[in-house]
C-alpha cells in the first residue's frame, strides 16, 4: 500500500453508506408515502414504545449507572408517546396543499403551497434523552416522509441495542437505519449527502456538523443549549421559585440542554433561595431511608468535570452548598448531589461553560435593567425562566430577552407541549421540530402556480410599453424621481 494512501473504510463505514444508498434509492421507488402510511408507521412506533417500556428504561438505568425508571418512563417515554400522539391526530391536515393568495396583477390564478418530503433525513441522537431525542424528531421526519438513518450515542450502548430491537422488527432499514458505537469516526455520517441533519449537542460540535454538512449543502437543524438563565423576579415567592429551579436542576441530574443552568436572583433573597433550595432538595430525594431517586452522572469523564467546576470555583473564593445529608444511600459512585455555588463571578468556569449537571450558580442583582442585561451579556441561551406575577415586568423581560423558548412560573414545560415548536436561537441553535413547524421543517415547501387558460399572460411580454404594462408600473411603483438616476438612451448611460 502507497503510504499516504487513504485507509480502507471499516466495515461499520461500509455500512453506512449502503444504508444510505439503499434509502435513496427507496425514497426514489416510493417518494410520497399517503397519510394513511404514514399514520400506520406512527402508530407502529408508538405501539413498540409501550410494549418496550419496561426493557428501554432498565437500559437506560444501565447505561447511567442509576436513572430511576420512574424518571425514564416519565421523562423519555411519555414525552416520545405524546409527540407521537400529536403526529398521529395532525399528519393528513398537515398534508393537505395550502392555497395561497395571488398578486393582484395574477388575479384568477390559483397559488398552492406543497408539503413534499425532503428524502433521506439523518438524526444524530446524544445520550442524555436516548430515546426521546431519537424517537421525538424519528416521528417528525416519519410525518413528513422521509426516510431516516439514526446514529446513536456510543454512551448509552445497552439502550442503543433495544432502540435496535424496538425499530428493526417494524421497519425496514430501507425506511429506519440505525447506527450506533460501531461508527468509530462520527464524520463519516455528517459526511453523508442527507436532503436533512438533525443534530442535538453542544454548540462546539453543532459547528463542525454544520460544517460537515455544507459540503452537501444540507439543511440542519440544530438543537445546542447553552446557559439557560431561570430570573426570580421580586414579586414572586422565593421558596416556590427555588422548589421549580431544584427540580429542573436535579431532573436527570440536570444533564439536560433546557435545564436552568443559573439562577438570577435579587440581593436580598440570595440566601433564602438558597436555603429553600436545600430543603426542596431534600424533599425530593432525602425521604426516609430510601436511596435517593437521581439519575447518576453518565460518564466518569462527566462526572470528573462537574468536580473540576466546583473545585476552581472554591478556590477563586466562590461558596459551594452540598444539598443533601450523605452518601450512605447512594447506589452508584456517580450519583451526584446539587451543588449550590454563591458568590461565582464572571470568570469561573462555572459562569462561562454550560454546567449539564447538578450545579447551580445564584447571582444577585439589584435592578430589572441589571437582570435583563447580564442575560443579554451572554450568548442567546436555548430556554429562559421567568419567575413573577407583575405581567408588566415579564412582558419586558420576555421582549428584551432572546431565548429559543421561555416557561413562565416554572422550568422545561414549553419542550413537550407538541403542537409548538422548540428549537434554539443564535448560539443555542436553529430551526425547529416538534408539532406542524416540526413536520415543515422536515418537508420542502413547494409553490405551484397554476395559470388560468384564458389568462393574458402575454401582456407582459415584450416589446415593452404596452397600455397595461405602464398602467402597472405607475399603480405599483409610483412615479420615480428622475433626479437619483442616470438617463439611459440606446443602451448606453447619459449624465
Amino acid at each position: 500500500m502507497h503510504p499516504h494512501a487513504d485507509p480502507a473504510p471499516s466495515a461499520a463505514e461500509e455500512r453506512a453508506r449502503r444504508l444510505f444508498a439503499a434509502q435513496q434509492q427507496a425514497y426514489a421507488a416510493a417518494p410520497y408515502p399517503s397519510a394513511a402510511q404514514r399514520r400506520a408507521a406512527l402508530q407502529a412506533l408508538k405501539r413498540q414504545v409501550q410494549r418496550y417500556q419496561d426493557a428501554l428504561a432498565a437500559a437506560m438505568h444501565a447505561d447511567f449507572g442509576y436513572r430511576a425508571v420512574a424518571e425514564s418512563k416519565m421523562l423519555d417515554l411519555l414525552a416520545s408517546t405524546l409527540e407521537i400522539n400529536h403526529a398521529i391526530s395532525h399528519v393528513r391536515k398537515w398534508m393537505k396543499p395550502s392555497r395561497r393568495r395571488t398578486e393582484l396583477l395574477f388575479l384568477s390564478n390559483s397559488v398552492t403551497v406543497r408539503y413534499q418530503p425532503k428524502g433521506v433525513v439523518g438524526v444524530i441522537v446524544p445520550w442524555n434523552f436516548p430515546v426521546y431525542l431519537a424517537l421525538g424528531p424519528l416521528a417528525a421526519a416519519l410525518a413528513a416522509g422521509n426516510r431516516v438513518m439514526l446514529k446513536l450515542s456510543e454512551l448509552t450502548p445497552a439502550t442503543n441495542a433495544v432502540l435496535r430491537r424496538v425499530l428493526g422488527e417494524i421497519f425496514a432499514e430501507e425506511q429506519v437505519a440505525v447506527l450506533a458505537g460501531e461508527l468509530d469516526d462520527p464524520t463519516v455520517f455528517t459526511a453523508l449527502p442527507f436532503n436533512h441533519l438533525v443534530f442535538t449537542g453542544s454548540p462546539a460540535v453543532g459547528k463542525l456538523v454544520m460544517q460537515a454538512a455544507a459540503r452537501n449543502l444540507t439543511p440542519v437543524t440544530l438543537e445546542l443549549g447553552g446557559k439557560s438563565p431561570a430570573l426570580l423576579l421580586r414579586n414572586y415567592n422565593v421558596a416556590e421559585a427555588a422548589r421549580r429551579v431544584v427540580h429542573g436542576k436535579s431532573a436527570n441530574s440536570g444533564q439536560i440542554c433546557v435545564a436552568p443552568d443559573y439562577a438570577l436572583v435579587p440581593r436580598e433573597s440570595v440566601q433564602a433561595f438558597a436555603a429553600a433550595a436545600q430543603l426542596a432538595y431534600a424533599e425530593f430525594h432525602e425521604t426516609g431511608t430510601r436511596a435517593p431517586e437521581y439519575t447518576a452522572i453518565i460518564s466518569p469523564a462527566h462526572h470528573a468535570r462537574l468536580r473540576a467546576l466546583l473545585d476552581e470555583a472554591r478556590e477563586r473564593g466562590a461558596t459551594v452548598l452540598r444539598c443533601g445529608e450523605g452518601s450512605r444511600l447512594l447506589l452508584s459512585a456517580r450519583q451526584m448531589p446539587l451543588h449550590l455555588v454563591l458568590g461565582a463571578d464572571a470568570g469561573m468556569r462555572v459562569m462561562r461553560e454550560e454546567i449539564f449537571g447538578p450545579v447551580l450558580p445564584i447571582v444577585p442583582y439589584d435592578t430589572l435593567e441589571e437582570a435583563i442585561a447580564f442575560i443579554n451579556a451572554a450568548e442567546r441561551p436555548l430556554a429562559l425562566y421567568c419567575f413573577g406575577h407583575d405581567a408588566a415586568q415579564r412582558d419586558e423581560v420576555l421582549r428584551r430577552t432572546h431565548s429559543g423558548g421561555v416557561t413562565v412560573n416554572d422550568w422545561g414545560w414549553h419542550v413537550i407541549n407538541h403542537d409548538a415548536p422548540f428549537g434554539g436561537v443564535g448560539n443555542s441553535g436553529m430551526g425547529n421540530y416538534h408539532g406542524e413547524e416540526g413536520f415543515r421543517e422536515l418537508s420542502h415547501a413547494k409553490t405551484v402556480f397554476k395559470r388560468h387558460r384564458f389568462f393574458p399572460i402575454d401582456l407582459f411580454y415584450p416589446p415593452y410599453g404596452n397600455v397595461v404594462q405602464r398602467l402597472a408600473l405607475r399603480v405599483f411603483l409610483g412615479k420615480g424621481d428622475p433626479g437619483v438616476a442616470p438617463r439611459i438612451e440606446h443602451g448606453k448611460e447619459q449624465a
